[in-house]
Formats: structure tokens, C-alpha cells, sequence
């Protein structure tokens, strides 16, 4: 391409072509190089709005037949047509409603919690009309690229058959002209003997001619970084070299990873597959009703909160004059201002969306402050779990595998309780037989099942249902009697009460229970430091928010911290045992059935658990018939519906089938066989130790 003499005009000449030959040329004889396809120079992103264009320049043309068709008509019929008849915005409507509801890229957004509304909006992808398919792109398209530093985030990718080709924007990254991802960088310019900073937006294109130092960089005085060696970034290849050699410096430690992945503490610790599965598994967290915030942060939970949209904040200065629970007045610049708030609303994902007011009438306020907590943010930051004591032991064999034993202190005290907002949709159609019809006369049933219903078969507004209990009652003739065998899945679940559970050495029972086993094979040593760096902070009453990344200091940081938190929690409440030099991090603990210890110290802690949107209750799933597998005892070919179970792996299979449980996979619907099994073996029964 060459540049005409016109300022934003780019054409292709015909020296263009020449040097476009002159180059495969050379090429044949080893000169010159070939072009990276993967590279991101070689890539631009379409945006929403170029899809709209692309719209409007369809609805334009079938417009355009419109428009002659009409003028065709009227000339034969001799009329005079009018622009109202000429012009009309059918085609237009049509096209935009094809494209939101058919479009393969048009989505829904997902809100099931402020974290998933603001990352869904940045994701990148290469598939769709034009673009890939999961079965056709080879691995060098999925793999991560040089050219992707700071704009694309290495670890936030979906999982399965899209793998590496729906990724996700880095947190500073930026889309410039023509599409291209562009990433900041520090220049450090020198003007009269002194040092200023500036900072550059840089496109793929650019950066490679520079000399770009790594986030560690940030970490280091003026003094040291000029006597010591600096690992950079130069042509797509990473180099150590002087200090005085670097152009440019990374602006922030972690800029290169995206929004789910920078909210990982101590991500350097995991395994980089681990760190994906868990930037995704946030995203399915479900709001809880009393949020907790985390003990152990990175810090960016704040500004995520905030950048999503759902904390009410305060566009300016003012006094409050009132507030309920619908809304909040603002009063400031010889103005009054009503914000309303959301109560109750249903997501897209069957979850609560709910403002709490977090100010007092009377009370003065600044520009940006918190007027209401949405769903899952506490204070204005993000809230997605709990913080939870747990202990990293074998327990009777009922940990085995993936397994999780429980206190029913969790069950009973609400820990993990959400609200979900169903919407149940009834329709009636007229049969062979005749029209079905509502009512509140159902044969068969007993009264007390149909005591929500009004006269019109409808459940009453605000009445308290329970699970069983007739919403709709609806009449549909019959020939005959017919019948259906259902199935019933069950898994089985480990609750132990409180008296039974393992306890610490001051009395506290440990709300969880984890297999030890689980975290050398997946590598995720990340969650040892948190578990541990949390209960140091729960005994300090302290919150921490550490950057990933942190051994850019000093050799051995994220250890060396946690061990003096844990050093200074048990010499602040008088605990010795919360830090112990012969086993530092663990602790003996002691068995809730016989009150004797147990044989090795164990690992416990208050590490930040999540709730997920997988409850058990959507899972269940049933079919008439097929073929069973068989060690899973589930289907073989896919699932025949969009709504069907999630299929458990075998590592589940291995925890639920355990020879101490007395019933393990799922059972088959049978007419007089499975389904009594089910209900006597698992159904209502409460796993107790002993």
C-alpha cells in the first residue's frame, strides 16, 4: 500500500504490485521473509458496528427493489406514486430482527453476576460467517502468539471444541483504527538531564520495533534497574538485556491477562489449565443472599464492581434527602435528583438482580461514592462467595476423589443460600379429544396440593409455594389411561452435623472438607497460599489484596508473606498453634467423634468458595430409551435435549461410587424395579457418620 498525497486516502499503485513481485522474487532466492498469518498485524477486529453496516447496506438494497418494483407498478398502472408508498422501513425492521435473533455471533447477555455482564461484552472471536469453524481450525490458529502480549489474554479461553478461538481482551487493551487490538506502554524519554515518563498505545505492528521490558521492571528502584539485566521483548522474541537498551516498559505487572483471570490470587502458583478453568468458573458464580467479601484479593474486585454497572453510584455531590428500598433522592447543584433502584428482577440466567441501599438520609456525599450494593458486590466491591473454614484431609474415605464433605452448618445457617426468579409459561390447545381448559376442579388431587389456586385454576399472587405444589391446574381429555416411566437421578451428598465434624484447637468445627490428593495432581498450589494468607487474615480482621506476580520482589514472596501473617496472627490472639515451626501452615486438629487427634498435622484455612449456577434440580434429566455406558451409566451419543443434565466425568463417578455409600450411580427409571430402589435408597436420607 502507498500513501497518496490525500491526508486519510489509501490506494494501490501500480509500483505496488511491482514491489509485491520483486519481493516473491527475492524470496525464492532467500531473501526477505514470509508474513506471519497469525500475527496480530495481520488481523483486524469487527466490531459490532461494522456488522450493522454490513446490515444497513442489505436493508438498503432490498429498500432499493422495493422501491423500483413500486415505480415499475405505478408507471403501468399509470399513477403517480407518493413517498409514503415509495419509501417504507419494512425491509429495515426485517433485516435488523433476522440479524439479532439468527445472527450466530447475536447473543444473549449473560447476567448471572456482575462479573459475567462485563466480560461477555469483551470477548473476542474468530468463528462465525466469514470466519472459522471448531472443526476446521488447526492448532497454530488456537495457540497463543507473541503478538498477543497485553491484548489478548493467554489464559481466558473457552473450553472444548472453541478452545483458543474465542479468547478475551486484556484488561488495558483498546481497540484502535482499522480494527486493530492496541496495547500501553511506558516510553522513558530523557530532556534536559531529566527523566520523563510518557505513555504509548502501541498496535501490533508497532511494538515489535522496540525493545519492551517486562512487568518486573515496575518493581525495581532506579538504582538497581541500571546495574542489573532485564528480561524484554524484542521482534517476537524474549531477550535479557541492559537496562539502558529497553524503549519501553509494561505499565501494569499483570496487563496481559483479562478481567477473569486478574481476579485470581496468587495465579502464579496454578497450573495455566487450572487458571482457565477457574476465570471461567467466576463466571458462573451465583449471587448469594448475604455476599461476603473476599479475605484474599488482587485488588481489581473494586474496580470491576464499579465498571460493570450494577452498584448505584453517585454522578455528583449532593445531600441525601430519602431513601427506601425503591429509591433514592439526591439532592446537589440546586437540583433533585430520584435514582430509582431494582427489586427483585429476573435475570436471563433465572438469577436475583437486587439494589440495597448503603446510605442514610441526612448523610453528604461526593461524586463516584456508593449509593446501593447490587447482586454480588459488598462495599462497592465484588462479592461472588464466601469465606469458608477448611481442612485439607482424608475423612473416612467420604472425600475420595472429587468428593466434598460438609457441616450442616452451611445447610442450616443460609451460607450458600440464592434466590432464583423462575418463569413458568402453560399453554392450552384444542385435542382430537377437545380443548384443553384451567381450572381449579383437578380430579385425582388433593385439596391441600391446589390451596394457591383461585377460581381460575391460577396460583394466587403472593402466595408461599413449596416444592410439589400445583401452579396451574390444567384438564386435557383423554382416550385412555396412559403411563410413563420416569426416571430418577439422585446424587448422593455428604452432610455430617457439626458435632462430628473434624474441630480446630480452639473449638471451632471446620465447615469443610477437601482431599488433600486434588492439589499436587492438578497443580494448583495457588489456593494453598490463599487458604492459608485467608485465615491469618480472619484472625487479624484484615483484608489483602496481593498482585499476581508477586516473587518480582524477591525469591520466595508469596511463601515468606503468608508465613509471617501466620506468625504474626498466632502471637497477636495468643494461638500458637496457628503457626507452628516444625509443620509452618498446618495444625493438628482433632476428630469430632472420639475428640482424639488425628495422626498428622493437616493444611486448614479460609479459602474464598463459590456457589455455582449448576444446581442439582436443573440437572435432572430423563429419556425413554438407548444405550447406557458402562462405568458412567449415562447415554452414549449426545444429549437429545437443550436443557438436559450436565454428563458427570469419572472422577465423579469414582466419588459418588464409593463402597462406603450405600448407593452410587445414577439409577434407570424402571416401572416397579429402579424407581423403588431410588426413592428407598437415596431419596430423603440424610448420610450420618459411624
Amino acid at each position: 500500500m502507498a500513501h497518496s498525497p490525500l491526508k486519510n486516502n489509501i490506494f494501490l499503485l501500480p509500483r505496488d504490485i511491482l514491489a509485491a513481485a520483486d519481493h516473491l522474487i527475492g524470496m525464492k532466492f532467500g531473501m526477505g521473509t514470509l508474513d506471519d498469518m497469525n500475527h496480530l498485524k495481520n488481523k483486524r477486529i469487527r466490531s459490532v458496528a461494522d456488522l450493522l453496516q454490513d446490515q444497513l447496506g442489505l436493508a438498503l438494497a432490498r429498500l432499493e427493489n422495493v422501491v423500483k418494483g413500486t415505480i415499475g407498478g405505478a408507471i403501468r398502472h399509470k399513477l403517480i406514486p407518493t413517498p409514503q408508498n415509495l419509501v417504507t422501513s419494512t425491509p429495515l425492521t426485517t433485516t435488523y430482527e433476522s440479524f439479532f435473533g439468527l445472527h450466530p455471533l447475536s447473543q444473549v447477555l449473560d447476567r448471572t453476576n456482575p462479573l459475567t455482564q462485563i466480560v461477555h461484552g469483551r470477548k473476542l472471536s474468530y468463528l462465525g460467517p466469514g470466519g472459522l469453524t471448531g472443526r476446521t481450525a488447526n492448532f497454530r490458529i488456537r495457540d497463543i502468539h507473541p503478538s498477543h502480549y497485553g491484548r489478548i489474554c493467554p489464559i481466558d479461553t473457552s473450553e472444548g471444541i472453541n478452545v483458543g478461538l474465542i479468547g478475551s481482551l486484556s484488561i488495558h487493551a483498546r481497540i484502535g483504527d482499522w480494527g486493530s487490538l492496541e496495547s500501553p506502554f511506558y516510553e522513558l524519554v530523557e530532556k534536559s538531564k531529566k527523566a520523563r515518563i510518557r505513555m504509548l498505545f502501541l498496535s501490533p505492528s508497532q511494538d515489535e520495533y522496540y525493545m519492551i521490558a517486562a512487568g518486573n521492571s515496575l518493581a525495581l528502584n532506579r538504582g538497581i534497574q541500571e546495574e542489573q539485566a532485564v528480561p524484554a521483548r524484542y521482534r517476537q522474541e524474549f531477550l535479557t538485556i541492559a537496562w539502558e537498551e529497553v524503549h519501553l516498559r509494561s505499565i501494569f505487572p499483570f496487563q496481559y491477562f483479562s478481567i477473569g483471570a486478574s481476579l485470581i490470587p496468587f495465579i502464579e502458583h496454578n497450573d495455566a489449565n487450572r487458571a482457565l478453568m477457574s476465570s471461567n468458573m467466576q463466571r458462573q458464580a451465583v449471587p448469594l443472599s448475604r455476599s461476603e467479601k473476599c479475605i484474599v484479593g488482587t485488588g481489581l474486585e473494586r474496580q470491576v464492581a464499579l465498571d460493570s454497572g450494577v452498584p448505584a453510584i453517585a454522578e455528583h455531590e449532593g445531600k441525601i434527602l430519602y431513601t427506601d428500598t425503591e429509591k433514592i433522592i439526591l439532592s446537589g447543584n440546586e437540583n433533585t435528583l430520584s435514582i430509582p433502584l431494582i427489586m427483585y428482577q429476573r435475570s436471563n440466567k433465572n438469577t436475583c438482580m437486587h439494589q440495597k441501599p448503603q446510605v442514610r438520609r441526612g448523610k453528604c456525599i461526593k461524586k463516584g461514592q456508593i449509593l446501593a450494593d447490587g447482586a454480588a458486590t459488598v462495599g462497592g466491591e465484588l462479592a461472588l462467595g464466601k469465606n469458608i473454614l477448611v481442612a485439607y484431609m482424608p475423612w473416612e474415605g467420604y472425600n475420595f476423589e472429587d468428593a466434598v464433605l460438609i457441616s450442616e452448618c452451611l445447610v442450616y445457617g443460609d451460607i450458600y443460600t440464592s434466590f432464583h426468579i423462575r418463569k413458568y409459561e402453560i399453554q392450552t390447545h384444542v385435542t382430537t379429544q377437545g380443548p384443553e381448559r384451567i381450572t381449579k376442579e383437578i380430579p385425582h388431587l388433593e385439596g391441600r396440593l391446589l390451596r394457591n389456586l383461585d377460581k381460575n385454576g391460577i396460583v394466587m399472587l403472593g402466595s408461599w409455594v413449596e416444592t410439589g405444589d400445583i401452579l396451574v391446574g390444567k384438564l386435557t381429555p383423554q382416550m385412555a389411561k396412559e403411563s410413563s416411566y420416569a426416571p430418577e437421578d439422585r446424587l448422593l451428598r455428604a452432610i455430617l452435623g457439626i458435632q462430628d465434624m473434624p474441630y480446630l484447637q480452639d473449638g471451632r468445627p471446620v465447615d469443610m472438607v477437601f482431599n488433600p490428593l486434588g492439589v499436587p495432581s492438578r497443580m494448583n498450589v495457588g489456593q494453598i497460599f490463599e487458604c492459608s494468607l485467608g485465615l491469618a487474615g480472619s484472625l487479624l480482621d484484615r483484608h489483602y489484596r496481593i498482585a499476581p506476580f508477586d516473587e518480582r520482589y524477591e525469591q520466595e514472596a508469596s511463601r515468606k508473606l503468608v508465613f509471617s501473617e501466620l506468625y504474626e496472627a498466632s502471637k497477636q490472639t495468643a494461638n500458637p498453634w496457628v503457626f507452628e515451626p516444625e509443620y509452618p501452615g498446618k495444625s493438628r486438629i482433632f476428630d469430632g467423634r472420639t475428640g482424639d487427634p488425628f495422626e498428622q498435622p493437616v493444611i486448614i484455612g479460609k479459602p474464598y468458595i463459590l456457589k455455582l449456577i449448576h444446581q442439582v434440580d436443573d440437572k435432572i434429566h430423563g429419556r425413554s430409551s438407548g444405550h447406557y455406558a458402562l462405568v458412567t451409566q449415562q447415554p452414549l451419543r449426545g444429549r437429545r435435549s437443550k436443557h438436559a443434565s450436565q454428563r458427570i466425568p469419572t472422577s465423579g463417578v469414582n466419588a459418588i461410587s464409593h463402597p462406603f455409600l450405600s448407593q452410587g450411580r445414577p439409577v434407570r427409571g424402571l416401572p416397579a424395579i429402579g424407581n423403588g430402589i431410588s426413592r428407598r435408597g437415596v431419596g430423603g436420607t440424610r448420610l450420618r457418620a459411624g
